[in-house]
């Protein structure tokens, strides 16, 4: 007799539409924030330092906002309050001109939006433990609501001009805070007390910390098309319509593969996994780094269904298996600090760097050597790791 446990109907709608909502935030941050800051005459060297100096605070508010959640027991709260802080520094921002404020007004931001993903990530695993849904079915409506908000948010950037953008990115947390009181809590059956010493043991292991060093090194190279994909289009001549087309792409791009991964994944051993999408990420970088029309731009996109999907869904899945349910919020804050933290503050100021002095094409090539150091890297630690 099957044991799994039907989610209940309007709690999983709920979930889904939070995903939907929260995604299309990191639209408007990812694809049109660049822009934003561009067009209010910021250098890409600053444009980069604004996209570093958050993630770099971020290190820190994943895994406080993580450790706090757990601790509390509480996922939902957790999220309420960060959302608040986000609406309120996106309203600051808004009306911000000099750059040092706007520094410590974006570090304050990201401070409260850099844990969106692993909280949210927390509370859908919690969520569906012991029932017959997948992780997958869910994040699903994040890449729908990412793709949805790229060529809407695009057209109307477009007509309006890059000064809305702040607007819509108010619009976007502010539904995203309502749905979030409509969520409900999800905990591990585990009751066992939480303690600092927890996060210790997680990250203690020889093996894990390579896999995190591995993990940022393809992040970094991941991150510098995410923080320069806008720039790189505008200076190859294309709109905010065209912007909008490639981040669909590449969000849609998403879907089948977290399905067919959903299914069919188990299958494959993690780290195999991994050494195959970062060298795809190698061919997915160094065709970035030689094409000089949007049009090939929007297609190389769709290869983020074979790298990012496949590294996404992979890396969560290990972390998953080898943290325990208590410390799940710890857990996947400890890949987000990795991720958005690490990464984000590696790539926003090499990437800018990079992007000033040599062009955009050598930051792609610098990008492909990145993800195949990395696939060397998965590579050695399945040969090694006997858990692997």
């Amino acid at each position: 007799m099957d044991s799994a446990q039907e989610l209940p109907k309007p709690r999983d709608t709920v979930l889904r539409g939070f995903s939907f909502s929260f995604y299309m935030t990191m639209a408007v941050i990812t694809s049109y924030f660049p822009l934003y800051f561009q067009a209010r005459g910021y250098s890409t060297i600053q444009i980069g330092l604004l996209y570093s100096i958050g993630p770099m605070l971020g290190i820190f508010s994943n895994l406080f906002w993580g450790f706090i959640s757990d601790r509390a027991r509480t996922v939902k709260k957790i999220l309420i309050c960060i959302l608040s802080g986000q609406l309120l520094m996106a309203a600051i921002v808004s009306q911000t001109s000099q750059f040092s404020l706007l520094m410590v007004f974006m570090a304050l931001f990201f401070f409260f939006q850099t844990p969106m993903s692993s909280l949210n990530d927390s509370l859908t695993l919690l969520t569906i433990r012991g029932t017959k849904k997948s992780y997958a079915s869910f994040r699903v409506w994040g890449s729908i609501g990412f793709a949805a908000a790229s060529i809407v948010f695009g057209m109307l950037l477009k007509k309006q001009g890059a000064d809305m953008t702040v607007d819509l990115c108010l619009g976007t947390i502010s539904l995203t805070l309502l749905l979030s009181l409509f969520l409900r809590d999800a905990q591990s059956a585990n009751r066992k007390k939480i303690e600092f010493s927890g996060i210790v043991q997680i990250i203690g292991s020889r093996t894990f910390l390579l896999f995190l060093l591995t993990v940022v090194t393809v992040s970094v190279a991941h991150r510098f098309n995410d923080g320069f994909l806008a720039l790189f289009l505008q200076k190859l001549g294309a709109d905010q319509t065209v912007v909008g087309w490639s981040w669909m792409v590449s969000a849609l791009s998403e879907i089948p593969m977290f399905f067919l991964l959903s299914k069919y994944g188990h299958r494959y051993k993690e780290l195999p996994l991994l050494v195959v999408c970062s060298l795809l990420y190698v061919v997915r970088f160094t065709l970035m780094s030689l094409v000089d029309n949007p049009l090939w731009v929007i297609a190389i996109q769709a290869l983020h269904s074979v790298t990012f999907g496949i590294f996404m869904f992979t890396v969560i899945r290990y972390i998953q298996r080898v943290v325990p349910d208590e410390y799940r919020s710890t857990g996947q804050a400890i890949y987000a600090v990795t991720w958005s933290g690490v990464a984000g503050l590696l790539s926003g100021t090499l990437g800018g760097w990079l992007f000033h002095s040599g062009g955009p094409h050598l930051m792609y090539t610098v990008g492909a050597l990145l993800s195949f150091l990395a696939a060397i890297g998965f590579l050695l630690l399945h040969a090694f790791a006997k858990d692997a």
